[in-house]
Order: C-alpha cells, then structure tokens, then sequence
C-alpha cells in the first residue's frame, strides 16, 4: 500500500482529487467530555461561571468544521452543505456528535472530527473554571459514506 499523502521524495503533499468525481458525502464523529458531578449540576442548573458552555461549543463545532482545511495542513477546502452538533448532558459528562455532509470529490470525515474536538475543547474552556480534570476522550469517527471506498461504519 503506497501512502497517499507522501511523494516519491518522502516530500508531504496534497492529494489531486480532480478526476474524482463530485458525490454526497456524510460523515459523523463522536466525542465525550469527561466532567465531575459538581461540573455538570452547574451546566443543568445555568450556573457556571462562564454561563451556558452548550451554545457557544455548538457554534465552535460549527465553525471549525468550515475551517478544517486551515488547520489541517493536507485537507481540501470543500464546501460544506450542513454541519449539525448533537449535544447530550449526561450524569458524568457530555456526549457530543457531529454529522457534517457535502458534494464534494473528497470525503468530510476530517470536518466531522474537528467538529467535535472543537466543541469539546469549548466546553473545556467553558467548564474549566470549576473543573481543570475535566478529560475530553473517544473522539472518533462513527459513520461515513460516499465515495470510492464506499460507507464504513464503527462496529
């Protein structure tokens, strides 16, 4: 198996994806935020410090997702269709999912995982006054499709 993203040189490189074809693309990513009791009473009751940490964490998750390709060195600029943050406020946390879709000649799974990661280290800032043990884990990709290699999802 050759690498895609490494020239004969061992130079890195952006992959040419123009004689790819332009097809729906879909991928979702997931990721948890690992907080304390006290953390996410203060979250259910609106009273941390920083006020709501979920709004301005979806809206983190949104925008990085639109810049992916500016932090990610060899990711195509695409142009997302839609990008959705799920966020769900459990007994030790908060789960949180993004779908992010596009027509595109590449897929959106690199949107979909910076969306989450995004949103969890916005909800780490939001948070971090009252919790610095806070523990952002299983950040990974969930479902994807579209594309060559077709629909992959996580058993």
């Amino acid at each position: 198996m050759s690498l895609t993203h490494i020239d004969e040189q061992g130079h890195a490189r952006m992959v040419d994806v123009s004689s790819k074809p332009v097809t729906s693309r879909t991928a979702v990513a997931s990721g948890f935020v690992k907080m304390s009791a006290q953390t996410v009473e203060a979250i259910k009751t609106k009273t941390a410090p920083k006020g709501d940490p979920l709004e301005p964490a979806r809206l983190a998750g949104i925008m990085a997702a639109k810049r992916t390709a500016e932090i990610i060195p060899l990711c195509h600029v695409l142009p997302l269709s839609h990008v959705d943050i799920e966020l769900v406020l459990t007994t030790d946390g908060i789960a949180i999912k993004s779908t992010v879709t596009a027509e595109a000649k590449t897929g959106v799974e690199m949107e979909a995982l910076v969306a989450v990661s995004a949103t969890a280290l916005t909800i780490y800032d939001m948070c971090k006054a009252i919790d610095k043990g806070m523990v952002i884990t299983e950040v990974r990709l969930e479902l994807k499709t579209g594309g060559k290699s077709g629909t992959y999802e996580r058993r």
